[in-house]
């Protein structure tokens, strides 16, 4: 009998301690809501592959990035090693604030030198709230200091603008999908019936293939495209790798510019296995996290 009045004791306790600790978890629900959740890592980097993603990066995120693009050219014979031509861009990407990037650059083979800012307006929820896709805004100024022989050129028609809308949305953990409306103003014009200004709209996408690789591509159709040469929409299909602070990308591309009023006006080969059609990618990315918070 004395059992079972210590045993009716202990669950009229036990019950009376789980229903004071339920009113109290419903007291703390609705003092502190739920956090909102964000889509994170839509894509790898600031760069699917010679394009602009939505991505920022964090407050005091310096990038140190390198890209290279290698070609033969339809001479029979060549004098240099592994390619014929190369192109080269160095740049520095850091994260003014967690939404702001900003970025300065300059290629060797035709001499452009470029400065960017992107700013993170909307980011994507994955609790039902909120904004199904993330948006950024992009501007560029890009600067073309090759000389021509006998013709003087003024320095202000040497800018150019690129504009873009950047428009995400990351469907599962593996895929996320881009679409960017383009806007670019060129100040060189090579021939008088050439407009100066040009719509572009680009799409580009990421499949990640397990661990810290991932399938990407990416591709620009110009709606109002140089007349005075033939021109083709730059097109690429590459791979990336993440290793800790270091981001690699390997890619076959038309496109021999980073910068984006050259490879979205100026690719002039198609995307094909012909000389000097055929140009191979690669891109380097360092990371330094100046503000060791930052590194966990």
């Amino acid at each position: 009998m004395k059992a079972r009045k210590i045993l009716l004791f202990l669950f009229l306790g036990m019950l009376s301690s789980y229903l004071k600790a339920q009113d109290l978890l419903d007291i703390l629900d609705q003092e502190q809501p739920d956090s909102p959740l964000y889509a994170n890592a839509t894509f790898s980097f600031s760069r699917i592959t010679f394009g602009q993603s939505v991505e920022t990066r964090k407050t005091g995120t310096l990038d140190i990035f390198t890209s290279s693009r290698f070609w033969n050219t339809p001479a029979p014979r060549s004098q240099s090693f592994v390619a014929d031509r190369m192109s080269s861009r160095i740049a520095l990407e850091y994260g003014l604030s967690d939404r702001l990037l900003f970025g300065v650059g300059g290629t060797t083979f035709d001499g452009r030198f470029d400065g960017f800012l992107k700013f993170r307006l909307v980011k994507q929820r994955t609790d039902g709230n909120g904004s199904s896709v993330s948006i950024s805004l992009f501007q560029n100024a890009g600067y073309f200091s090759e000389r021509f022989a006998g013709v003087n050129v003024d320095r202000s028609t040497r800018l150019s603008y690129t504009s873009q809308l950047i428009i995400a949305k990351k469907f599962s953990p593996n895929f996320s999908l881009q679409i960017t409306p383009t806007f670019v103003h060129r100040g060189l014009l090579y021939d008088d019936e050439d407009s100066q200004n040009h719509i572009a709209v680009g799409v580009g996408g990421r499949y990640k293939l397990g661990g810290h690789v991932s399938l990407v591509s990416e591709y620009y159709y110009v709606a109002n495209p140089i007349k005075s040469q033939t021109t083709f929409g730059a097109f690429a299909l590459g791979i990336n790798w993440e290793l800790s602070d270091v981001m690699l990308q390997w890619m076959l591309t038309n496109a021999r510019s980073t910068v984006e009023d050259a490879f979205i006006l100026e690719t002039r080969n198609n995307f094909n296995f012909k000389n000097p059609n055929f140009h191979f990618g690669f891109n380097f990315t360092y990371t330094f996290h100046l503000k060791n918070r930052l590194k966990k």
